[in-house]
């Protein structure tokens, strides 16, 4: 019987599967220590650092905020009210017409804007100066001031033309209203210096109504206001004639 030849190692490895893998290394286990301190979120950081008293600076910026708005606000009047005769100027005027123009479509209610031009204001700014009618303007304001009531506005349009809007009143109140402002700067005896000036005003009305804009209110109101000026200077020149025929 024959022995079975016995094959070198070196053979019996390559049959074997795969070659073995070395053995898996132990894991450290860390070591036990101080956690780390949660992050502190960037909404709660004020300079790289929380506030000493949180409720301290909530109060601080309320502060600064009250003050910011009441700047703001002062900063708004100034902008929409005349440097020289401390009433309301174009930009105010037409802001608050708005406002009532929107209170009227809203709620029915009722309105009047009346439009007036100074007479006889370039003659004294030609032959007085600049200041003297700036002492005219004073003065007729003062006038419109005297017939006006609190809830009514005075606005300065710019040059020698303002206007006044009226609340609650009918047609023959505020065209009554436009005659008594006339009368009353018609009746104004301004001095400057050893002078005496003497101005009128003419008066405009145009009535609100749900259906306008500020445009059209200040297109009828002006439209009114030149008429009236018209028909004053024809007035005029018929008594100057009449007088000079007397004579």
């Amino acid at each position: 019987m024959k022995k079975k030849p016995i094959r070198p190692s070196s053979a019996r490895r390559s049959v074997d599967r795969g070659t073995p893998k070395p053995a898996a290394k132990k894991r450290k286990l860390p070591t036990a220590g101080p956690r780390p301190a949660p992050a502190t979120p960037r909404a709660q950081v004020a300079g790289g650092r929380l506030p000493a008293d949180p409720q301290l600076k909530i109060r601080r910026l309320k502060a600064q905020l009250a003050a910011a708005l009441a700047e703001i606000d002062v900063l708004r009047a100034s902008a929409e009210t005349d440097f020289l005769l401390g009433i309301a100027n174009r930009r105010g005027f037409e802001r608050e017409l708005g406002r009532a123009l929107a209170y009227i479509k809203r709620y029915g209610a009722g309105g009047a804007l009346i439009m007036l031009d100074v007479d006889r204001l370039k003659p004294v700014n030609d032959t007085l100066g600049h200041a003297a009618g700036d002492v005219v303007l004073k003065a007729v304001t003062e006038a419109l001031l005297r017939h006006v009531r609190a809830s009514d506005l005075i606005g300065r349009l710019g040059g020698d033309e303002f206007a006044l809007l009226l609340w609650n009143l009918d047609e023959t109140d505020a065209r009554a209203k436009a005659l008594g402002l006339e009368t009353a700067v018609d009746e104004l005896a301004i001095r400057y210096g050893d002078q005496t000036i003497e101005v009128g005003i003419s008066a405009g009305v145009a009535m609100l109504t749900p259906e306008m804009d500020a445009a059209e209110a200040f297109a009828v109101a002006d439209q009114a206001m030149y008429a009236r000026k018209a028909e004053r200077r024809a007035a005029s020149a018929a008594k100057t004639s009449a007088a000079k025929i007397k004579r």
